[in-house]
């Protein structure tokens, strides 16, 4: 068995982050690529302490409150989402963390414009912010079912560009985590929803029926990467193919982050020596 040692950020970020100006190209990125860890077990304690040192770490967010942390989750159905949620943020105290889950739009929300229902759900300074699909479903399912004309699409990956930009000039670190998985290991997934009962409530006939629409969406979404990975908000492609590794991935990109942000616990706004408590 190897004998390895955590990887650092700049590692990750080789590994995994896609450079501004950079196409993605998904095809050439492993899903099931492990870093050489050739098993969970072997990864287990990495992974163990990396959520210690992230529960700590989220503590003093807290306190810091100077900055937010946005992460964005995507990725094609049964690719992880709720699992990474569950087990890489779980036990995270929830005072300072808050999931949101996009859906197709309402019609009070088709008479805005397509943020205007993002922006009311971005964390607060000293929160973290968790989005289970995001705003890049705009310029995705709309393309992939021409439901808007292409230019309108296209047009989005400015105008999210530059939300995103004026957040993070405005206090907020945004971490854009696609979480990349094969077609073949999907199928496995679903069968194995299919195979137990108590599966069942996760599945639904929509994934069955988007899943005829992977090669489009596989090309949306490697367009939508290359266009809107950028130096203020990247893109990681993460692979998804063995969720022990997707955890480990993510959890050493989030606490990566929370490490170079130099947080303190801010001082009393008066000489805690003079409390009397007779």
């Amino acid at each position: 068995m190897a004998s390895l040692q955590p990887v650092s950020v700049g590692a990750l970020s080789k590994l995994f982050v896609v450079p501004s100006g950079h196409r993605a190209s998904l095809d050439k990125r492993q899903s099931d690529f492990t870093l050489g860890y050739a098993s969970e077990d072997e990864a287990k304690p990495l992974f163990k302490e990396n959520k210690e040192k992230i529960f700590e770490l989220q503590r003093k967010f807290y306190a810091d409150g100077t900055r937010a942390l946005l992460v964005v989750l995507q990725g094609m159905d049964t690719a992880g989402k709720d699992g990474t949620i569950r087990h890489v943020f779980g036990g995270i105290n929830l005072k300072g963390c808050e999931v949101t889950s996009f859906k197709a739009p309402n019609e009070e929300e088709k008479q805005h414009d397509f943020l205007w229902r993002i922006h009311e759900h971005i964390p607060p300074k000293g929160s973290i912010g968790i989005f289970h699909r995001s705003h890049y479903e705009d310029v995705l399912v709309p393309r992939v079912k021409n439901l808007v004309p292409e230019n309108i699409w296209q047009a989005r990956y400015d105008q999210i560009n530059n939300f995103e930009k004026m957040l993070t000039e405005n206090g907020v670190i945004i971490l854009k985590l696609f979480l990349h998985i094969s077609k073949d290991e999907q199928k496995q997934r679903i069968l194995k929803r299919i195979e137990n009962e108590t599966k069942h409530w996760k599945l639904d006939e929509n994934d069955i029926k988007e899943r005829k629409f992977w090669n489009d969406y596989f090309k949306a979404y490697e367009d939508l990467i290359s266009n809107c990975s950028t130096e203020w908000a990247p893109w990681y492609v993460i692979p998804g193919d063995h969720k022990w590794f997707r955890n480990l991935v993510i959890s050493q990109i989030i606490l990566d982050t929370l490490e170079t942000m130099d947080l303190k616990y801010p001082k009393p706004s008066f000489d805690v020596n003079t409390i009397n408590l007779d």
